[in-house]
């Protein structure tokens, strides 16, 4: 429900943003804390032999057909878990379709892809191995590598030891889900205001807060990844202009063909969205502030003025957590038998 113009404007609104104990009552009524560590996923215990296999497998561009592109070229860990361009380029230097997505505590997401089309890491890494516009590679290709280098059979034997195959694509794929798993960013300004640190938040961002709930951006945009567990359509109210909304990408509509999910895409998760720009699947727009606005017209028919922006904007900037330390690791020589690149 759309709330009235008289509350979104009403001073006691922010007067009450200071007021932290019943602030963080109604924050924790809708957002949760990223824990510190994950320890399972899908009711599955994290193996830690197949994150060690996942973190290699990550860094390896040989998963390419042209060795060149590896996971870490699109979800680069250093800045956000994206790669801050309009769109990837591929295999061949092609632009791929959409604005890459951070890989991020990717975990808490219902589904993965802008359209959701994943349901869940281990079937989305997948993806952009095979798709010729990304890595290019085919799942054969990507096992004959593989078990070319005796280093990798051996620990894909050690990770998967009740397999009677076990350098598989099917388990390239659990590998380098175990090791996203751990791409996590707890501690955030956020997260310790929601756990009862008072001044982990400044007098802005609780501003910020309370109008990101009140002005109902959280009806989407919620959740332990502020996103990510749901679909709406890009212009609820109206629709923005089609250099931020393509008018041939058509969102989840490709993925169900039913036509009430035209131009509809996943809400995206919010955490460290600071440090992921450019925004939206087109990847448009390069300014948090301008993505606010655009939001605030679109979805809840409201001209957000300058320092509503700037207060939620202060928010989100709330949302930046501690960095996962990722090492580079050193990986295994390819061998005469190892595929070429192409």
């Amino acid at each position: 429900m759309r709330p009235s113009v008289a509350l979104l404007l009403s001073p006691l609104l922010f007067a009450g943003a200071t007021n932290a104990d019943d602030l963080r009552e109604r924050a924790n009524a809708q957002f949760k804390p990223i824990p510190a560590q994950v320890s399972e996923v899908r009711g599955r215990a994290v193996n830690q032999d197949q994150a060690v296999l996942g973190h290699k497998l990550w860094f390896d561009p040989r998963l390419s057909s042209s060795h060149i592109i590896s996971c870490n070229s699109c979800h680069n860990l250093s800045i956000g878990g994206s790669d801050n361009v309009q769109t990837s380029i591929g295999h061949g230097w092609q632009k791929g379709p959409r604005n890459s997505p951070t890989v991020l505590n990717a975990v808490f997401n219902a589904a993965q892809f802008w359209d959701g089309r994943a349901k869940d890491l281990q079937e989305q890494a997948k993806g952009p191995v095979q798709a010729s516009v990304e890595m290019n590679s085919t799942p054969d290709r990507v096992v004959a590598t593989l078990k070319s280098i005796p280093e990798y059979a051996a620990e894909f034997r050690k990770a998967f030891p009740n397999d009677k195959d076990p350098v598989s694509f099917d388990n390239m794929a659990y590998a380098l889900e175990a090791f996203e798993v751990s791409l996590t960013t707890p501690n955030s300004p956020f997260d310790r205001f929601l756990k009862g640190e008072d001044q982990a938040l400044d007098d802005k961002q609780k501003r910020g807060l309370t109008l990101f709930m009140e002005a109902g951006c959280s009806a989407c945009h919620n959740g332990v990844n502020l996103g990510g567990q749901g679909y709406f359509p890009f212009g609820v109210i109206k629709k923005p202009g089609a250099e931020v909304l393509p008018s041939g990408d058509k969102g989840r509509f490709s993925v169900t063909n039913t036509a009430s999910d035209e131009y509809v895409f996943r809400a995206a998760p919010l955490r460290n969205v600071a440090l992921t720009p450019p925004y939206f699947h087109s990847g448009e727009v390069w300014e948090l502030e301008e993505a606010v606005a655009i939001m605030g017209d679109s979805q809840l028919g409201r001209q957000l003025n300058a320092e509503e922006v700037s207060a939620i904007t202060a928010f989100l900037h709330s949302l930046t957590g501690e960095q996962p330390q990722v090492a580079y690791p050193v990986l295994p020589a390819s061998t005469a038998s190892t595929p070429k690149p192409e």
